[in-house]
């Protein structure tokens, strides 16, 4: 008996004993985590930091009026940060119920929510259920890693309890439904309604906000575009019955909701782009100012200049045009308007197709470097006017050889038809596009200083000087189409060059607007602007090659335009210009292979450039160029300078678009304009008569004596 009672009192003592070690320990063990817990709290992320951090917001870039939408900026998070009245209250009740029913209850932190999910766990023998609370997410999402570790999970409930001391309860959930993933790419519950249902967050149903509240348990799962969409259903009427049971909603309204096939409301899955090769033009200005992980989470609003109704209209024509080009042996098209007074880009079509893979309908040819052909004879002929040459300075157009190439052989260019003029006007040179004068116009502005006229104008291609040579005036170096359709609105600008540009202004997350567009600046006199606008739109100039009716010719309007025809017909190309709009449109193929025999720019591209332009300008009033002045210094450079034999001369200029005479004054001859024999019986070059470095210094001795004055000379005797 005495050693039963011994047994039952070592037993006794031995649980005692075990009690207070336990206890001890429980003690030990709450002292350590409350010790932990303080020092975490202490030393861990202030919770203001959650509303200064910066949260990745997706940038938009917009048309000229703000209104459309092209295109949306993100890397892994497509967000827009939206205030409390721009989201649903259906979407914070949705959320509450599903992700933390007793939110308005606890503290941070749910201990009944995870003493329920330990033990429903336990039931099924696997983790099916979590305990963490919204703030809890938030905390995890605007903070922590996702790494599955007890420290992480203690950091998650520290933060969520200072959370919970900084913040309302209405601020952290509106905090939760702009961080949270949505799926897609998809971040925040703006992004996820205009993604889903197309529609702001505030605007949602009551049956779209339960579908989109499914979707961060598992946003690959419960995706919309997955293969899984009976779990979303599933899912979605779980919550919706939810906040039945809560009393959020009636049963009538629940029940309405429930009866919904609101997948059905659900938009396809797109990669939303418009105009696709502008929105690349645009980004390719704002990497110039951002890198990338700033545009993709900067939450930049860039304004562009793009008339998104001009595009549209471009884009169908284009595409409409395709049809017609394979007769000419081309594939591709691209059509560029520019404003001359501002320089922004109005609309920009870089293929026939942006989508079509096959044909590299990505590539946007408008800013591809391409030989555009006779199309850059104005500039040179602008730069000639600039240096005292006139639209009525004679020039012969004979057989002429200008030396050995860079090849070493005699360099012998001839007219696209074969046929030579004799004397022509710089004038009805440009408009027959005739090669040997323009070589001839080239030589007496001299390369460097074309390619710096070039330059001014804003070409930037022609950095290598060294490959460049009397060929460049027939198009032997490559520009870009954009950057020859502004330099080609310089002319319509009276002489001022607004910079081609696409932007107009950029408004980052916090408001602060950055005025985008450059200024204006005259690069050339307004004189030689009108020159070059006079010729240009001189219909009459052109019969004696074009015939009076063609393509260029727009019936009562006054529109300059110069084609361009690469050698072997690989590229085609029309530039014209009102003095409110510009237009370059380019024809050939992306490979830079052949087009077909005689597939010239007035036969592929012009008939394009045309439809487009003469739409766009109907119902305006027809805008004329201004006339420009004649004074005695230019009469002295029809032919050359006035002095030995005597002979009379018609000086014709363009007045507000018709021919009107100047007045006859004593030059030198014999000189002939067309057919007509005005006087003289010596026949000489202008080299004869003007110093090329400056022709209008009378000081300076011409050109005499040269080789290239003997090859221009010997030309007169054959």
């Amino acid at each position: 008996m005495i050693q039963h009672r011994k047994k039952r009192h070592i037993l006794a003592s031995a649980s005692l004993a075990l009690i207070k070690f336990f206890f001890d320990m429980g003690v030990i063990l709450f002292v350590a985590l409350l010790v932990i817990f303080v020092y975490v709290y202490n030393t861990s992320i202030d919770a203001d930091e959650l509303t200064k951090r910066p949260v990745p917001q997706t940038s938009i870039i917009y048309d000229a009026t703000g209104e459309h939408v092209l295109y949306k900026l993100h890397g892994e998070e497509n967000r827009k940060i939206v205030g409390h009245d721009d989201i649903s209250d259906y979407l914070r009740h949705a959320t509450i119920a599903i992700e933390d029913e007793r939110f308005y209850d606890h503290t941070g932190i749910d201990i009944i929510g995870i003493l329920r999910a330990f033990r429903k766990n336990l039931e099924v023998q696997a983790m099916v259920q979590g305990g963490s609370t919204i703030t809890q997410q938030v905390a995890r999402n605007a903070f922590l890693s996702l790494d599955k570790t007890l420290a992480r999970k203690f950091n998650e409930a520290v933060l969520a309890i200072k959370i919970e001391r900084t913040y309302s309860k209405e601020q952290i959930l509106d905090l939760y439904l702009n961080l949270v993933p949505y799926g897609s790419n998809t971040y925040g519950a703006e992004v996820a309604a205009q993604t889903y249902f197309g529609k702001n967050a505030k605007d949602l149903s009551l049956d779209e906000a339960a579908m989109i509240a499914a979707i961060p348990k598992a946003t690959t799962a419960y995706s919309p575009y997955s293969g899984n969409k009976d779990a979303l259903r599933a899912r979605q009427q779980t919550i919706l019955r939810k906040m039945g049971e809560l009393g959020m909603h009636s049963g009538d309204k629940v029940r309405a909701a429930l009866a919904q096939d609101t997948l059905k409301k659900v938009r396809p899955f797109t990669e939303e782009i418009d105009a696709p090769h502008f929105v690349f033009f645009v980004r390719e200005e704002l990497s110039k100012l951002y890198d990338d992980e700033m545009l993709e989470q900067g939450g930049f609003k860039v304004y562009t200049t793009l008339d998104f109704e001009m595009q549209e209209r471009a884009e169908q024509m284009v595409s409409s045009y395709a049809e017609r080009l394979p007769q000419y042996g081309a594939s591709n098209a691209s059509l560029v308007a520019i404003n001359p007074k501002t320089g922004g880009v109005q609309a920009m079509v870089g293929s026939v197709n942006y989508f079509d893979q096959e044909n590299d309908g990505n590539v946007n040819v408008s800013q591809e470097l391409r030989q555009p052909g006779s199309s850059f004879k104005p500039i040179i002929y602008a730069a000639a006017f600039e240096r005292g040459y006139q639209p009525e300075t004679l020039l012969y157009d004979v057989k002429t050889s200008f030396g050995p190439d860079g090849r070493g052989k005699e360099y012998i260019p001839d007219n696209f038809d074969g046929r030579k003029y004799g004397l022509v006007s710089m004038r009805k040179a440009i408009q027959g596009s005739l090669n040997i004068p323009a070589v001839k116009a080239q030589y007496l502005v001299g390369t460097d200083n074309a390619i710096d006229f070039a330059e001014k104008l804003g070409i930037s291609s022609f950095t290598d000087r060294n490959r460049f040579g009397l060929s460049l005036v027939l198009g032997g170096g490559e520009v870009k189409l954009v950057e020859a359709v502004g330099a080609y609105s310089v002319f319509a600008n009276d002489g001022v060059r607004a910079p081609v540009h696409s932007i107009t202004k950029i408004v980052d997350a916090r408001g602060k607007e950055t005025v985008m567009a450059p200024e204006p600046e005259r690069v050339i006199d307004n004189q030689v602007a009108r020159k070059v606008n006079s010729v240009l739109s001189d219909q009459e100039a052109r019969e004696y090659v074009f015939g009076r009716v063609n393509v260029l010719s727009i019936p009562n309007r006054t529109v300059a335009a110069k084609t361009g025809t690469t050698q072997n017909f690989r590229d085609a190309l029309t530039l014209g210009y009102t003095p409110s709009l510009a237009v370059g449109v380019w024809a050939g193929n992306n490979d830079g292979s052949f087009m077909a025999e005689g597939a010239l720019g007035s036969k592929v591209a012009a008939p394009l450039w045309r439809q487009f332009i003469e739409n766009e300008i109907a119902g305006m009033p027809d805008e004329n160029f201004p006339d420009y002045e004649v004074i005695q210094s230019d009469l002295s450079m029809v032919t050359g300078k006035p002095g030995g034999s005597s002979g009379r001369i018609e000086y014709y200029y363009k007045k507000n678009g018709k021919t009107a005479s100047a007045r006859k004054y004593e030059t030198l001859g014999p000189d002939k304009i067309g057919t007509r024999i005005v006087g003289g019986s010596a026949r000489h070059s202008i080299l004869h008569y003007v110093n090329r470095e400056n022709p209008l210094d009378d000081s300076l001795p011409p050109e005499r004596g040269t080789r290239m004055y003997g090859r221009w000379e010997s030309s007169l005797r054959r």
